[in-house]
């Protein structure tokens, strides 16, 4: 059995903040080591909708749409002559718990459930796109302007490096490290026109991640998403 998951991702949004590496190394699983773009440290806030949903080929309609919300940050690893970049999340949110449950069970990840929601406005020039989430009884979220016509990512920019990592890293503690393999095909961009960012890190994060509360990002981007696999298959090392 190869596949594990099957969904469509549409409409994430990226909001990358520069941080201090050190702020990382606690979270980071042995094996890998940090990915840099152009010598800086990033960490994104993402949010998108899953569509669709099928666990083992097994779609579950009553809960195969929502909204996800997570915090990442950029790895490597090397598999022989191969160099596998990849992403670890802090923290993934949902808002079914039984999904939260099933991938911390299965891929020892990092999920918690909280209610979540999403608002879409989109017509023939422009597209509106906004995620929210509740923490501590406040509602935070994320909100982007956006063109109607998707684009190519330019090869080198922050955007094909912030877009292009297909594997997911999990620390299962001090020693051992799992690796899965996310599929699909590169996804187009929109070009953003304004954002705005209402995410309360400290008391969503924690407080290694205070710092973000006062730090802009650097950039945010929309991507059209597509659909998508998750691989059975997970790697231990």
């Amino acid at each position: 059995m190869k596949t594990f998951l099957k969904a469509n991702w549409q409409n994430l949004i990226m909001a990358n903040y520069e941080i201090d590496p050190n702020i990382l190394t606690p979270y980071l699983p042995n094996g890998v080591t940090l990915d840099y773009y152009q010598e800086k440290m990033y960490v994104s806030l993402v949010g998108f909708l899953f569509k669709n949903t099928s666990i083992f080929s097994v779609p579950i309609p009553w809960m195969g749409t929502f909204e996800e919300v997570n915090l990442r940050f950029y790895v490597t690893r090397k598999v022989g002559n191969i160099t596998q970049r990849g992403v670890v999340f802090i923290n993934e949110t949902v808002p079914n718990k039984i999904v939260a449950w099933v991938a911390n069970k299965l891929y020892k990840e990092h999920y918690t459930a909280i209610p979540t929601k999403h608002n879409w406005s989109i017509d023939a020039q422009n597209q509106q796109i906004e995620y929210q989430w509740k923490v501590k009884s406040k509602w935070q979220s994320m909100l982007v302007n956006a063109e109607i016509l998707p684009k190519s990512m330019p090869i080198g920019s922050m955007e094909e490096f912030i877009f292009e990592h297909y594997y997911g890293y999990t620390k299962v503690d001090s020693k051992q490290s799992i690796a899965y393999k996310i599929n699909h095909p590169q996804w187009q961009i929109f070009t953003v026109n304004d954002y705005i960012i209402n995410c309360h890190f400290e008391s969503f994060y924690g407080s290694d991640f205070k710092i973000l509360d006062a730090t802009p990002p650097h950039s945010v981007f929309l991507a059209q998403g597509s659909d998508i696999s998750v691989d059975w298959q997970r790697v231990s090392f």
